[in-house]
């Protein structure tokens, strides 16, 4: 069973658009919540493929969109609104993550009964992954961690975005992406948030507060967010597994869109050894 495109409306925040991958078995399975990254949408490359793939093993696999990710409820892929993407900070994220983990551990959830409440696993990619990290270290119903291709430090990447005088001089700095073309907004509020929120946002402290099963994987060949960020993730949580994909880079081997009916040698790599580490 496959339920895309699901609405989670909420009275003061923009709705969530989430898709449920499941066996229908009326068995509790562990649920696992996925967190996609910054420039990303749940329909991404083969992020189906990778739920088909969790599914198979039995899972209750979510994925979602951050409500200010630029997509909507009509168009979720790519970014049609870019006033919502300019609105978008790190805050509004682990809100956006808590409302959908609060959903569906509720009685308004229809498929309540397919999940089992006490196994539940974040899996956050790259940004997603921090987003994942500090979550994690601050509910303690989420049992399993794991990252891929996570960052480190949000600090670093939020103060680079330009030069900050600039930035609030003009309210908003623009980064071009690549494959859309699209000049994507980021108000000067995404930086006042984060200063606000600074110790809150701080993905060491965060690792180091950890004490469910942590599991860490990066590409070596990762030139996005280099491997030694996750090698540093390592070291602040030792208990945590380090897992290294050889060759592969920021996203495993996947792009967008994938034509393929299976996943890339890497990414699969990745999904497998996850199955693993959870099961």
């Amino acid at each position: 069973m496959t339920q895309r495109n699901l609405i989670l409306y909420r009275e003061t925040q923009k709705p969530i658009v989430w898709d449920a991958n499941y066996n229908e078995t009326g068995e509790p399975k562990t649920l696992v919540i996925f967190c996609h990254g910054y420039k990303g949408f749940k329909d991404w490359g083969s992020w189906d493929l990778v739920a088909d793939y969790f599914k198979k093993e039995n899972f209750f696999f979510v994925k979602f969109n951050f409500s200010h990710n630029g997509g909507t409820v009509e168009d979720p892929i790519d970014f049609p609104d870019l006033d919502a993407f300019s609105e978008n900070n790190y805050t509004k994220e682990l809100q956006d993550l808590e409302d959908i983990l609060n959903y569906l551990l509720s009685d308004d959830n229809p498929f309540k009964n397919e999940i089992n409440i006490n196994h539940i696993v974040l899996i956050g990619h790259s940004r997603g992954g921090g987003i994942a990290t500090i979550y994690a270290s601050e509910d303690s119903r989420i049992t399993d961690l794991i990252t891929w291709a996570s960052v480190c430090d949000f600090a670093k990447r939020t103060t680079t975005i330009g030069n900050l005088d600039q930035w609030k001089k003009d309210g908003v700095k623009y980064v071009l992406n690549g494959r859309t073309k699209q000049q994507l907004p980021h108000k000067y509020q995404f930086y006042e948030d984060f200063k606000v929120n600074e110790t809150r946002l701080n993905i060491e402290l965060a690792t180091k507060k950890l004490k469910i099963p942590h599991l860490i994987v990066h590409g070596d060949s990762d030139s996005s967010v280099s491997y030694d960020e996750a090698k540093m993730l390592h070291t602040w949580n030792p208990k945590s597994k380090l897992v290294i994909i050889e060759n592969a880079n920021h996203v495993f081997g996947s792009k967008h869109p994938w034509e393929n009916k299976t996943l890339p040698n890497e990414l699969k790599e990745v999904v497998k050894k996850s199955i693993s580490f959870i099961k």
